[in-house]
């Protein structure tokens, strides 16, 4: 691997960061509201999957106790 000198480095860095294409401020406050909405359906998913097996193990028990 070639050694590159800090100065070269930078002016590489430097040109990398100017092709970044960065986000619109619509973009990430739709990209934050949909991560929002997901965290939230994934919570509910996970609550309604836990009172599931809540109620089957209490029936399951109910059975042998």
């Amino acid at each position: 691997m070639a050694r590159t000198n800090p100065l070269q480095f930078i002016q590489q860095v430097r040109s990398e960061v100017g092709k970044v294409v960065w986000p619109t401020r619509r973009e990430v406050l739709l990209t934050t509201a949909m991560v929002f909405v997901m965290a939230t359906l994934t919570a509910i998913f996970f609550a309604l999957v836990d009172l599931a097996i809540k109620g089957g193990l209490r029936g399951l028990l109910s059975l042998f106790g």
